[in-house]
């Protein structure tokens, strides 16, 4: 499956531990990542210096849905059940 066009929900909803490039610190998730285009690409796609969390995300119609918004309600409820918080209450 392809990234839909004009999405992005992968480089917004989920937090990144490891340094992007303009991001040394990474990203806490709902912030949209500073390699994000305007036309909502990534600058990294296919670089050395991506982060490695983001190359072993691939689309798929369980995370990406039928819309945009289904895409950020996925990966934000996959967020809030991976989030450090979340697993220390259990």
């Amino acid at each position: 499956m392809e990234c839909r066009a004009g999405c992005a929900a992968c480089c917004i909803a989920v937090s990144i531990s490891s340094p992007i490039p303009g991001m040394p610190e990474g990203k806490p998730a709902g912030v949209p990542c500073v390699q994000l285009t305007p036309d909502l690409r990534c600058r990294l796609f296919g670089q050395p210096d991506r982060p490695a969390v983001c190359g072993s995300l691939a689309a798929s119609e369980e995370m990406c849905g039928k819309s945009n918004p289904e895409a950020f309600a996925y990966l934000e409820e996959l967020e809030r059940l991976t989030s450090p918080k979340t697993i220390a209450a259990e």
